[in-house]
């Protein structure tokens, strides 16, 4: 048995490699920059980490998702798996620790941010790491083209001269064919190698459905499909609100948004995961990173922004390669709303600019200062107190970060984490002196091992119970013992944050180019744009239309979706199908004819089936009739 199957076996159980992650691994192993376009729950992580266990240095993991990065650590840490991450936010004493683990190669897997792995700091030390594989994942934020830009993404490239002989393999699930060479462009490929598995999903059905009374049709999936379920609307109020509805049928249901304190989602998110919920109603915070097998039914009560981002939410159905439905319900309001949303997206360029002077004012920063500075972020309170509507703050705060200039993070939860200053002997003289400290420095040695060693995450909660006192008085005095230089102190936290990646820029030097923002807004109009045609086009099977626009032409009708259940009714085969049409298309384009003229002159032995495709094309919009009965085919 092979190396590399030995170590899947190993470490995660598997006795087979899914479609392409094997021959994907061999070409990094052989060198091979590589380009890996797997669909959503395609198993891309496993093609980066299987060949980083077999190579005999660290592999570096560039990736825009703190969640995610955490997650995967969390996840490779369970495997007895050595890694560590980096993002932006982290306090001094936690990176200190992970550079540690990093340096003294205690660590195979080091997970960081784009911003982070350009840093000053970063970069001093990267050149003496044994890097021996760059994995890029998210790898479509590098791409202009892309739905998810980032500009420090453009920058990766720059770490390359550091490791010349070290492959990059780019991962990701949503790439138009612009968007992949791009990729490749961007990375500087050298003997690279675009590996893709298809985007088909034969296991997953999709579905459209127009109607006015959402909530019902909602209610009959769910109580018709067995199994777990995800619900995706566009705002945070609507979760709760239709979790409610759930609830009060008697399903299993709960809610998740961005807005939710980290704990909470973390909660929800593993009692979803465990089986005790049994749908998640959520916005599009949930899901990145979510690898639950037996999700039965992904319905959207809202329109996704663009099919990529339908796509990969879809994707998060059917995992175990049994039937899975992905339905979207809507009305014509909801076409209303995304050209709405679309426009709030895009503030004004002069909007934009002067948020962007008030952030810094909010956090007092002066010119030229903030780089690397991590703040927590209240941006009710911030829209509030410069007196800009919060969607358009937003809005604006995320082209900023498109720029490169901040980034955006959700709530994401730090534990209290102490460190003892002081030796054993220094440590008992201070508890004989200072009696009303001695109890809790005691309990802190006999509950944390490790707390002269290393930060240590300490539960506040535990130390309220053991001494009946409230966290606000805990909190008073392990600060009393900081300042006394007993123990190093960090609090919890638990809090929104916005970090500056580079200086605060004076007002006249901070520059969109109206250009590339145009060039943006029509890019993204032009992807809502499809996402419109999606749902409204009756015609052509829900899985070709999105196997098309990622670029595979060649598909087959998946036979499943509402389109071709229509189509089926008509009793033909597909060739069948096909051939009617090439008898019928050419005739009604060159001259509209009545019905009977129109089947007069194509000649077939089955007239019944050429009338069925005739009345498949009329109900489908392909053949559309006047008021004197007159066939017209519909370019």
């Amino acid at each position: 048995m092979d190396a590399i199957r030995q170590i899947l076996i190993k470490y995660w159980g598997y006795p087979n490699f899914r479609p392409r992650q094997e021959e994907i691994i061999q070409s990094i192993l052989a060198g091979h920059d590589t380009l890996a376009l797997l669909p959503t729950g395609g198993g891309k992580s496993i093609c980066y980490q299987v060949p980083g266990l077999v190579l005999d240095g660290i592999t570096l993991v560039i990736t825009p998702l703190i969640a995610l990065m955490k997650d995967q650590v969390d996840n490779l840490k369970t495997r007895n798996i050595k890694a560590v991450a980096l993002y932006s936010g982290m306090n001094a004493h936690e990176y200190e620790l992970a550079m540690n683990q990093v340096t003294h190669g205690e660590a195979k897997f080091l997970y960081l941010s784009p911003e982070r792995l350009l840093s000053e700091k970063f970069t001093t030390i990267l050149p003496t790491l044994n890097v021996k594989l760059i994995a890029v994942d998210e790898a479509h934020c590098i791409s202009q083209w892309g739905y998810d830009f980032r500009p420090p993404y453009l920058q990766i490239a720059e770490i390359r001269p550091f490791f010349p002989k070290v492959p990059v393999l780019a991962l990701t699930a949503t790439a138009t064919p612009a968007v992949a060479e791009d990729i490749q462009l961007r990375l500087k490929f050298k003997n690279g190698k675009f590996l893709s598995s298809s985007f088909m999903r034969k296991n997953l059905i999709y579905f459209v459905a127009n109607e006015e009374n959402k909530l019902q049709m909602l209610l009959k999936l769910v109580q018709k499909q067995q199994g777990t379920g995800i619900v995706y609307v566009r705002n945070r109020k609507k979760t709760k609100e239709i979790s409610d509805f759930l609830q009060n049928q008697n399903i299993s249901a709960s809610y998740y948004h961005a807005g939710l304190d980290s704990r909470i989602r973390d909660q929800k998110q593993k009692q979803w995961k465990e089986g005790f919920t049994r749908v998640i109603v959520a916005t599009n915070a949930f899901g990145m990173g979510i690898d639950k097998d037996n999700v039965r039914f992904v319905a959207h009560l809202d329109l996704p922004d663009n099919p990529e981002a339908y796509f990969q939410e879809a994707g998060r159905g059917g995992r175990d390669g049994k039937t899975a439905w992905s339905i979207i319900f809507w009305d014509k309001a909801d076409i209303l709303n995304l050209h709405k949303n679309f426009e709030t997206s895009y503030p004004p360029l002069d909007v934009i600019k002067n948020t962007y002077q008030a952030l810094g004012n909010y956090f007092r920063l002066a010119l030229g200062s903030g780089e690397g500075q991590s703040f927590n972020f209240d941006l009710s309170d911030f829209a509030r107190q410069y007196q800009i509507p919060p969607l358009i703050a937003f809005n604006s705060l995320k082209i900023v970060e498109k720029e490169g200039l901040i980034m955006l993070n959700d709530a994401i939860y730090h534990p209290s984490q102490i460190k003892i200053l002081m030796n054993g002997n220094d440590l008992y003289r201070f508890q004989v002196e200072n009696a009303v400290f001695d109890n809790l420095i005691k309990f802190i040695l006999r509950t944390y091992s490790a707390v002269f060693q290393q930060f240590t995450s300490i539960n506040e909660s535990q130390i309220v119970q053991a001494f009946g006192i409230t966290k606000e008085q805990v909190r008073e005095k392990l600060q009393r013992l900081k300042k006394l230089e007993v123990l190093d102190y960090v609090p919890e936290n638990n809090e929104p944050k916005i970090i500056f990646v580079k200086e605060r820029l004076d007002i006249s030097s901070f520059k969109i180019s109206p250009e590339n923002y145009e060039w943006r807004k029509k890019a993204a109009k032009e992807r809502q744009l499809a996402m419109i045609n999606y749902i409204q086009s009756d015609h052509k099977c829900r899985s070709q239309q999105l196997l098309s626009y990622f670029g595979e032409i060649t598909s087959q009708r998946c036979g499943q979706c509402d389109v071709c259940l229509k189509r089926n009714k008509t009793d033909l085969s597909k060739l069948e199908f096909d051939r009617m049409v090439e008898l019928i298309k050419p005739i009604l384009k060159a001259t509209p004819l009545m019905l009977d003229d129109l089947v007069f002159k194509i000649e077939t032995d089955d007239v019944d089936k050429l009338i069925n495709t005739i009345s498949w094309l009329q109900e489908n919009g392909k053949i559309s009739d006047d008021e004197n009965h007159v066939l017209h085919w519909v370019s």
